[in-house]
């Protein structure tokens, strides 16, 4: 083991390309002079593609957790009626921010590993007509599922007039995302995950309905009040200071998106995910998710019969091979793997022989490649 080489394959933060490296290298620049203006309006109708949307994605200095607490105080009210969709961990901490906030929260609870069904959310909204808002989760980290927001944001517009606001954090970027044909009011997104980029930028935009609810909202805020941001961004400047390098780096990484195609981008990912579950497939170990509900931006595995524990340490120790273990009543039962952003194939081949080694040193009794293989054959299928 290499003491420089750490092989980072949990659900974020993600390995950073080495050109987006160097360009946040870059010797520093006044915030308030015309290079960041210029490299504001280079970067501004660039990022609308990712999202899918003709509306301006603004650009908060914080981590994703700070887009979606931007997301819930511009939009409601104390007292306001919510309805949450919680499908694991990050939906968890959407409700806990609007009852931090002392929104009348629904919780709708979906088991951990299986995606919400939009006729439920439909039905439920039938029979609480005073909600304002449904917050959901696209990608849920914590078990690895894409709800399918489409669907959801249609059942939603068809049965009341809350707005619908979207956590993208873990897939805008690895992921199909077309925030104005689908219906969605506003979307959040963070840097450290499929955006290829360290953790300390948030991204969102609101629909023009979610911009009429922005402009009467009572709900007092400063530093995360996205009238700020909109009103700076139209000219090419930020409220506060913004992460310069940060953005030098945003810059190359939309430049990447370009040059690949984010048709393209979202097909590798795709192709990621095929290759890791079948190859957990074709070892005999269970995944938490069906193929119906699997993100390509992350895999969660279950295991029956060992400790997913013991994996994660024995391959961290022989290959600093750095996977994700489960969060809260899932920790301990499954572990997760990452494959998002500067991830290809290539990588999926690496993790699935090195986790293979890990899994005879623990013990298990598997036959060696046979999993490099089936993901080997999935890569073949596609490139036939």
């Amino acid at each position: 083991m290499l003491p420089d080489q750490h092989l980072l394959r949990i659900p974020g933060p993600s390995p950073i390309p080495p050109s987006v490296e160097r360009a946040m290298a870059q010797p520093m620049i006044g915030h308030r002079g015309q290079e960041t203006k210029e490299l504001l309006a280079t970067i501004r109708p660039r990022l609308k593609p990712v999202f899918g949307t003709e509306q301006d994605v603004m650009i908060i200095t914080g981590s994703g957790t700070s887009g979606l607490e931007t997301a819930v105080v511009n939009t409601v009210e104390p007292g306001d009626e919510v309805l949450v969709v919680i499908t694991g961990a990050f939906g968890d901490r959407f409700a806990k921010i609007c009852e931090t906030y002392q929104m009348r929260t629904h919780r709708f609870e979906v088991e951990w590993g299986s995606a919400v069904d939009p006729e439920e959310v439909k039905q439920f909204l039938e029979t609480h007509p005073g909600i304002k808002a449904v917050f959901a989760t696209y990608c849920e980290t914590s078990t690895g599922v894409l709800n399918p927001i489409r669907e959801i944001a249609r059942a939603v517009h068809a049965s009341s007039d809350a707005l619908v606001i979207v956590d993208g954090v873990s897939c805008v970027g690895g992921v199909q995302t077309r925030m104005d044909d689908w219906g969605i009011d506003v979307l959040v997104t963070g840097s450290q995950k499929a955006m290829m980029l360290p953790a300390g930028l948030t991204f969102i935009a609101a629909s023009e309905r979610a911009w009429q609810v922005i402009e009467s909202n009572k709900q007092p805020r400063f530093y995360l009040d996205l009238r700020k941001y909109r009103d700076n961004l139209e000219k090419n400047a930020t409220p506060f200071t913004p992460g310069l390098s940060l953005l030098f780096g945003l810059n190359q990484v939309l430049n990447l998106f370009e040059e690949e195609g984010l048709k393209n981008v979202y097909a590798r990912h795709r192709l990621m995910m095929k290759m890791t579950r079948e190859a957990f497939r074709a070892l005999g170990i269970p995944l938490l998710t069906n193929d119906e509900a699997a993100s390509p931006t992350v895999t969660a595995v279950k295991p029956g019969d060992f400790a997913p524990e013991d994996l994660r340490k024995t391959v961290k120790q022989s290959f600093n091979l750095s996977v994700a273990g489960g969060q809260q009543h899932l920790q301990g039962k499954i572990f997760r793997v990452g494959h998002m952003g500067y991830c290809s194939p290539a990588d999926v081949l690496q993790i699935v022989g090195t986790m293979e080694i890990g899994l005879r040193q623990i013990g298990k009794d598997i036959e060696l490649g046979i999993g490099t293989r089936a993901a080997q054959q999935v890569y073949l299928e596609k490139h036939k």
